[in-house]
């Protein structure tokens, strides 16, 4: 075998802050720019320079985003990382030091040493922008339950009255801002597929199908349980010697579990039929709600990602 077919490419790193970025190679060249363009040119100059394929960085929001446009832009492959996954391989290797420069040449070692099987195709870029429209839906959303829960301890006329007419204008805002979003995803023909098989299913709604198109775009090219692990709903063995420890769920896209857990409180009790046996049958067995409805969220997962994989409406036999 040649040595060029067993030669991992070589990766670099990038340790993101406000207002620069260190990167550096797992030789422990480094350098820093800033994280304006022209500090971005210098990040994919370096990049070139020193004939780096594959770049690492830890996912920071709306910095890490900006960052890898600019790096997918140039042609480089990204790779975004957990920082609890870069803090776990630090105390894998027995690092303690940590500085941004050392961060930076850790992640790039730790992208150096991903097997190729974990490469991912790099995300749709239509799906940055209207996640932030979508994150303001939740926010709304929870200003709305907030209002709620404070009313509750209110008796004065003239507050109730106030708060009445706060919860009219988020509830009316959220209304707006759900149609707004509608329309973007529907200038895409093939996201507009998508959200119409996934609002054939009993019990999603337009939120919730806009959730999973824009927050679970994996769905209909995975198995049922990579997608029941992406969310967060598989449940995984806790076993050790004699001890056999519940099994748990967990990790997983936090905004989607929610989404999809709260849509599914309803259609395992009165929307959907298969999911309202299921649950039923939980409950006789002496399962717990909690644990029943996240029996039922990992189903609708799954009935989710088997309408988009066939390309098929949903159909009460499914």
């Amino acid at each position: 075998m040649s040595k060029s077919s067993t030669q991992k490419p070589l990766c670099a790193g990038v340790d993101i802050g406000k207002n620069w970025i260190d990167y550096g190679l797992p030789d422990k060249t480094v350098a820093r720019s800033a994280t304006d363009e022209a500090g971005l040119a210098e990040l994919v100059a370096f990049c070139k320079k020193h004939n780096v394929e594959r770049v690492g960085l830890e996912a920071t929001g709306s910095y890490a985003r900006k960052i890898a446009e600019a790096l997918r832009a140039a042609g480089l492959v990204v790779i975004v990382w957990q920082p609890r996954q870069i803090r776990a391989y630090a105390q894998f290797r027995g690092l303690k030091a940590k500085t941004d420069r050392i961060d930076a040449v850790l992640i790039a070692i730790c992208t150096q040493n991903m097997g190729e099987d974990k490469l991912r195709d790099a995300p749709d870029p239509r799906l940055a922008s209207l996640a932030e429209h979508l994150t303001r839906i939740d926010q709304i959303t929870e200003d709305i339950a907030r209002n709620k829960t404070r009313r509750e301890h209110v008796s004065e006329k003239e507050i109730l009255m106030q708060m009445r007419e706060d919860l009219k204008r988020l509830m009316l805002q959220k209304r707006e801002a759900i149609k707004a979003l509608v329309k973007k995803v529907r200038v895409h023909d093939d996201l507009a597929s998508k959200l119409d098989l996934l609002f054939s299913i009993q019990g999603i709604g337009e939120p919730t199908a806009l959730m999973l198109v824009i927050r679970m775009p994996e769905l209909g090219k995975i198995t049922r349980e990579e997608a029941a692990s992406l969310l967060g709903v598989a449940p995984f063995d806790h076993e050790s010697g004699q001890c056999k420890g519940q099994r748990r769920t967990g990790a997983g896209r936090a905004r989607a579990r929610t989404s999809l857990f709260a849509a599914v409180q309803a259609a395992a009790r009165q929307w959907n039929p298969q999911l309202i046996a299921f649950y039923d049958r939980l409950i006789a067995k002496g399962k717990h709600h909690n644990t029943a409805i996240i029996a039922c969220t990992r189903k609708m997962i799954i009935y989710a990602n088997t309408v988009l994989a066939q390309n098929r409406a949903w159909e009460a036999t499914t």
